[in-house]
């Protein structure tokens, strides 16, 4: 990553949350890059994100210390943001870690958006988390000064654009085979400590063995952690394949512009892989709501307040229809 030339405005960008909030600020940050083509910018997120901030046309460097893990690590991260001197801080995040960044920089903070007390460019909507993510940090950039035609814009349809991802990946190999079938993508997974977000694993079973049973290849994604989920599906549907563990996020875009559909629950390699174009059936429990944080594209969304409640058969109609296959 380069560093700054002299004399030449260094631009902060703050976002630090999980992979689907982070494919859905793509937008924000294209749009903040466009606002300061000569400006060096650096990326404050976290170790999981740091390979697809370097690899992106947005950012010049990327710090992976946004959560600092104790007090030293806290001050070390001040101090540092204190002596790089930003002309203007975005925060996407806007949680209550990164206000207490801005409170830290104080007396002379630097320009700041977001919904920090003293923000220079504070994002003053009230109603603002009740706004799509994409929507909500369009706005909060058109207050500063950035994204003028926000209100115009018709984003709640548009995917963020992942075609600088597309562009520096490989053939994704693992979706060949002598005989090519319609490939299903099955996300089964979701954070560990979300499960709730989860649709009944022997769903997936039943609809893999459907779906299979009309000749649609079905491949498994997700992390080496959720192996035992691949394999659970693949008792009822033995020809599925599992790639659980084996894609990075650049392999997840590549099968994700290949596939004729996914499936899965309200986890980031979800968004990602709409985003990349995949027809997409998201399944959502009332632990989260689509229309605040919902993936973008050609998505349809399944709800219930009991995931279970939705049955296999009543998705794989669906999913018949969305891959072009015979129901």
């Amino acid at each position: 990553m380069k560093p700054p030339k002299k004399g030449q405005t260094k631009i902060l960008v703050i976002k630090l949350s999980a992979l689907g909030d982070f494919v859905l600020a793509f937008p924000a940050f294209e749009r903040i890059r466009a606002a300061h083509p000569d400006a060096h910018i650096t990326l404050l997120t976290t170790p999981p994100f740091e390979s697809l901030g370097r690899s992106s046309p947005f950012f010049d460097r990327v710090e992976t210390d946004g959560r600092p893990s104790n007090p030293v690590a806290w001050l070390g991260l001040v101090l540092r943001l204190r002596g790089e001197k930003y002309a203007r801080v975005y925060d996407l995040q806007n949680s209550g870690r990164t206000n207490l960044i801005f409170q830290a920089l104080r007396p002379f903070p630097p320009q700041w958006s977001g919904v920090a007390a003293g923000a220079s460019h504070r994002h003053r909507n009230p109603d603002r988390m009740k706004m799509h993510a994409l929507e909500r940090q369009a706005q909060q950039l058109e207050v500063a000064g950035i994204w003028p035609d926000a209100p115009t814009r018709p984003l709640s349809a548009a995917p963020p654009d992942i075609s600088w991802i597309l562009a520096r990946s490989p053939a994704a190999r693992p979706m060949s085979s002598t005989n090519p079938r319609p490939v299903v993508l099955l996300i089964p997974g979701s954070s560990a400590h979300r499960t709730e977000k989860r649709w009944p694993i022997e769903h997936y079973a039943r609809l893999a063995e459907i779906l299979s049973a009309k000749g649609l290849d079905i491949v498994i994604i997700g992390s080496l952690q959720e192996s035992n989920l691949a394999h659970a599906i693949q008792r009822k549907a033995t020809r599925a394949r599992d790639l659980t563990g084996r894609t990075d996020f650049a392999a997840l875009a590549t099968l994700g512009a290949r596939a004729a559909l996914a499936i899965g629950n309200d986890t980031g390699p979800v968004h990602l892989i709409a985003a990349a174009g995949a027809p997409t059936i998201a399944l959502f429990s009332s632990a989260s709501d689509p229309a605040i944080s919902g993936p973008r594209g050609h998505v349809t969304v399944f709800q219930a307040d009991d995931l279970a409640s939705v049955a296999p058969e009543t998705v794989a109609q669906t999913a018949l229809s969305l891959a072009g296959a015979n129901p």
